[in-house]
């Protein structure tokens, strides 16, 4: 605020002379920005951390609600300052045209400086559902496309998410055959195996996705990869390169399954090893990239070499392993359902309990790539860059 009232406040040559009558009390400000600002965020973050339920029911009526605060507070401040605003409402315009016109200007002059073709020179907001993507596709004449959205944490509404993930799915496929796109790289997941007491030790690109109806995630990446199987029957022409990743990490990750290592704790299903396997992310980026870059097509399994029980993650955290039964698990989940303090169920321990193992030798031979790092040097890194955020 202070830089801003000096800035602006010294380029309008009938202010510059106020500028020395103008005092801001810093602690003031300070206060005002923890009460308007950091006060309402740390509110919020404790209500999503403390009751999930009622932060994702709330979350579209208090989207309207502070519009509507926000409107009233510009509507006020109008009222309050409507001749002011009158006499200058020219000028206002002008300049606001021309810092657009600027912007948009100095975007497109830096895409030409780095040779940029035309079409790549913009971005534009779509949802995948939306039916003129197709249209859009055919418009810049686009010949491959990279399809990675998805819902990675259950919403709470299991038609809202389904409808983005494979119904989203099928748009993107209409339009790619539609505009005669050439490739379409799709990030499914190794969760589309599924979580079975029967999984192979070390999964194959050609074993069965079983993805589990109860978990929301898995059993959409199940119904994503039968929808693509029935496009690659229909619509030959149409490459596809089909990724699935385990769990991703870099420096920066988090998610569901960060959550986990960040507790004081790790938790075990008594009698499992609970085993994981890493990709780094910067694996996945170079492999995408290869694969548009030579045109690939194929079903792969994105790992690093080996994988981690959830003792040795434990071990390389420097944190206790708890192993519980999971009758006990079972009744502390129904417990805690009941009561609406989490949003999982007894059977989705397994979770846990039979995590797939994803083999990585098509990926290495056929496709062509070796990841960078192993599975463990994957996870190291990744508590590297937590330990160096905690230190900042």
């Amino acid at each position: 605020t202070p830089f801003n009232f000096a800035l602006y406040g010294w380029l309008n040559p009938h202010t510059r002379s106020m500028l020395t009558e103008i005092q801001l009390d810093s602690m003031n400000i300070l206060i005002l920005v923890v009460l308007v600002l950091g006060l309402p965020l740390l509110v919020g973050m404790m209500t999503g951390k403390l009751f999930p339920g009622f932060a994702a029911k709330a979350e579209k009526p208090m989207r309207v609600i502070t519009l509507l605060v926000l409107l009233l507070f510009v509507g006020v401040a109008f009222s309050n300052n409507m001749d002011v605003f009158l006499a200058a409402a020219d000028r206002i315009v002008i300049l606001v045209v021309l810092q657009n016109m600027l912007a948009l200007g100095m975007g497109a002059f830096a895409g030409m400086l780095t040779g940029l073709p035309r079409q790549d020179r913009r971005a534009i907001t779509m949802d995948i559902r939306n039916p003129d993507l197709g249209r859009l596709l055919s418009e810049h004449d686009i010949q491959q496309v990279v399809h990675l959205a998805a819902v990675l944490e259950d919403s709470g509404d299991r038609a809202r998410d389904f409808d983005i993930d494979v119904n989203g799915t099928r748009n993107v496929l209409d339009a790619c055959v539609a505009a005669g796109v050439e490739q379409l790289v799709v990030t499914s997941s190794g969760a589309a195996y599924g979580y079975h007491p029967d999984n192979p030790a070390w999964l194959d690109e050609d074993d069965a996705l079983r993805g589990n109806p109860e978990f929301p995630y898995s059993d959409h990446k199940r119904q994503v990869e039968t929808v693509l199987a029935e496009y690659r029957q229909t619509h030959p022409a149409l490459k596809q390169l089909v990724l699935r990743p385990g769990t991703v990490l870099g420096a920066n990750t988090r998610n569901l399954i960060t959550r986990l290592f960040e507790k004081p704790r790790l938790v075990a299903v008594a009698g499992s090893p609970s085993p994981f396997v890493f990709i780094w992310d910067q694996d996945v980026v170079a492999i995408i990239q290869k694969g548009v870059l030579e045109g690939k097509a194929g079903r792969y399994n994105l790992a690093g070499d080996g994988a981690l029980s959830i003792h040795e993650l434990g071990r390389l955290l420097g944190k206790p392993v708890v192993s519980v039964p999971v009758g006990l698990i079972r009744a502390a989940l129904w417990i805690g359902n009941r009561l609406g303090l989490t949003r999982y169920t007894p059977v989705q321990v397994n979770f846990l309990r039979y995590r797939p193992v994803l083999a990585n030798r098509r990926l290495k031979e056929d496709f062509g790539y070796i990841p960078r790092k192993t599975s463990e040097q994957v996870f190291r890194f990744y508590i590297a860059g937590q330990q160096q955020r905690n230190d900042e």
